[in-house]
């Protein structure tokens, strides 16, 4: 390596970490607060991603929405981009529900992907009777 380049080396080092620590990665609840009883009692869940993180790696996005301590995969919105959907089941006993979201991925490191999350804060949504 030649020695103006050694010289330069922690610099770019650190140009390049400072940059890293700009990626946001953002859960925004577009879910009712509330929402009328349905016969089956399953309510739609909605999230939206937003990331300008480029080192996350595509299709290895897994969300879930979390209530009480159960897991419920979700699935894109159809026909928009970034959101995403879960029913779940609530018991008819019960009117209010506390839930939040989970974004799982995988990120490019060096040597190997590595994988990271997000949780969103915990939501409240009420069940009204119609």
């Amino acid at each position: 390596m030649d020695a103006m380049l050694k010289r330069r080396l922690p610099i770019l080092l650190l140009l390049a970490l400072s940059g890293a620590g700009c990626a946001t990665n953002k859960i925004t609840n577009v879910t009712p607060r509330q929402v009328q009883r349905t016969p089956d009692n399953l309510y739609r869940i909605e999230a939206r991603w937003d990331s300008n993180q480029r080192s996350i790696r595509k299709n290895t996005l897994q969300p879930r929405v979390i209530v009480d301590r159960d897991f419920h995969a979700m699935e894109p919105t159809p026909g928009t981009q970034n959101r995403w959907e879960a029913l779940v089941p609530v018991p008819s006993d019960r009117r209010f529900v506390n839930y939040r979201f989970k974004f799982d991925y995988l990120y490019n490191a060096i040597p190997t992907p590595r994988p990271d999350s997000k949780i969103s804060p915990t939501y409240q949504m009420e069940i009204i009777e119609p």
